[in-house]
């Protein structure tokens, strides 16, 4: 089976940028093994319950403004694939996880920018799936579990979101900027408890990671790692 991957997937112009970042996602795809499909768990794809994109040729989606003119001439012309949409969602709802099927949804920059990354032919399938920031990790993590299964028929699992994400302190930052403490702080917490096996833990983050509040004053952007945790399996590291 193919692992499930949890990637923060930075500003849309990490695309045109020289840093270690894109550096990585570039060699990731060429790592892994070449999926038959992707199923992409995006944080700027929000509903009040799961959504999976069954488009059959997702339009890409340029759901950002105030970039450099080349993002907006950028596609990312990857195939839907509607009988795997119906499958995740066939799934989620024998879960007992009330789902839908969106026959329009694109792909948003939380998808295309990683995806345009790590495989840029764009020619495997791609499957959105919709984050709920009212529901919480747990509930994430059912939706992974849930969806676990794709995975037998050789699917990889993406989950796109990012480890810390408060746009009012990153706006205006130089690219080589040092890290601040308290980003440091949660993001070894959270890369222990990983490591660790810490699921209670790890779905308790608001009350026991350091300077949670600092690095995710709202919980959408964390949400993808549950669902990619719970796709994993359990005992996963």
């Amino acid at each position: 089976m193919l692992p499930t991957v949890f990637v923060s997937h930075g500003a849309p112009d990490l695309l045109l940028r020289d840093v270690p970042a894109r550096h990585f996602l570039e060699r990731l795809g060429a790592d892994l093994p070449r999926p038959r499909a992707i199923i992409a768990v995006t944080a700027h794809w929000e509903t009040d319950r799961p959504s999976v994109g069954g488009a059959q040729q997702p339009a890409t989606i340029h759901d950002f403004g105030n970039f450099d003119d080349r993002l907006f001439t950028m596609s990312y012309p990857a195939p839907g694939v509607p009988a795997i949409a119906a499958d995740a969602a066939d799934l989620l709802r024998e879960a007992g996880i009330a789902s839908e099927l969106d026959g329009t949804r694109g792909l948003d920059h939380g998808v295309w920018v990683p995806l345009m990354l790590m495989y840029p032919e764009a020619t495997i399938p791609v499957v959105p799936v919709s984050v709920q920031p009212r529901c919480g990790p747990a509930h994430h993590l059912q939706v992974g579990r849930a969806l676990a299964g794709l995975r037998d028929g050789d699917m990889l699992v993406v989950a796109s979101g990012s480890f810390t994400h408060d746009l009012s302190r990153s706006r205006g930052r130089a690219v080589n900027a040092s890290t601040p403490e308290d980003v440091d702080q949660f993001a070894d917490w959270f890369d222990a408890a990983l490591t660790e096996g810490r699921t209670s833990h790890l779905l308790d983050y608001r009350t026991r990671a350091p300077h949670a509040e600092e690095n995710h004053p709202t919980d959408e952007h964390l949400l993808p790692l549950y669902t990619a945790m719970g796709a994993a399996g359990a005992g996963a590291r």
